[in-house]
């Protein structure tokens, strides 16, 4: 599960040091939240830890960073990833292929769509930044940035809902 856990952060990320930040804090939430864990089974137990960690990629998407705050409470360090570590971890994710069917799946999109994209997504600016460097309103800068995740999503092996645009602020 562990495993599982790391590659599933890679892949919606495309950085294996993110993917790590991310995987350690949904262990340490996971860790200090045991107690209140009611499932019996190994399925349930996969399930509220991938529950977590949805929240913490959520989390992350939406303030751009990873919080440590669990980890400096627990006094956990990150665990170090050697090169070799690194590159094996980006095989697992299949992040080569990704990223090559990303930029195919992103030159097919709508010019509008693509620059909202770009601008939200690759960029990091606030919606409100998006709507006025392309000239258009709020709405229409969630809406542009909305249907190119949709679109992406539909092209390549990503869900839409992992990047949780619609709570994006």
């Amino acid at each position: 599960m562990a495993q599982s856990t790391l590659v599933f952060f890679t892949r919606r990320t495309a950085d294996p040091e993110i993917g790590r930040d991310l995987w350690a804090e949904t262990w340490a939430r996971a860790y200090e939240s045991r107690g209140r864990f009611r499932g019996s089974t190994r399925a349930e137990r996969e399930g509220w830890v991938m529950g977590i960690g949805r929240k913490v990629l959520a989390s992350y998407y939406k303030r751009g960073a990873v919080h440590r705050r669990a980890m400096g409470r627990l006094e956990l360090e990150r665990p170090s990833l050697g090169d070799a570590d690194l590159e094996r971890l980006e095989r697992a994710a299949g992040l080569g292929e990704l990223r090559d069917e990303l930029g195919r799946a992103l030159a097919d999109i709508p010019g509008p769509q693509q620059e909202a994209l770009r601008l939200r997504i690759v960029d990091g600016h606030s919606y409100p930044e998006v709507a006025r460097r392309m000239g258009v309103s709020e709405e229409a800068a969630r809406a542009r940035v909305s249907r190119g995740l949709r679109t992406l999503a539909g092209t390549v092996d990503i869900a839409a809902d992992d990047f949780e645009h619609g709570d994006w602020t």
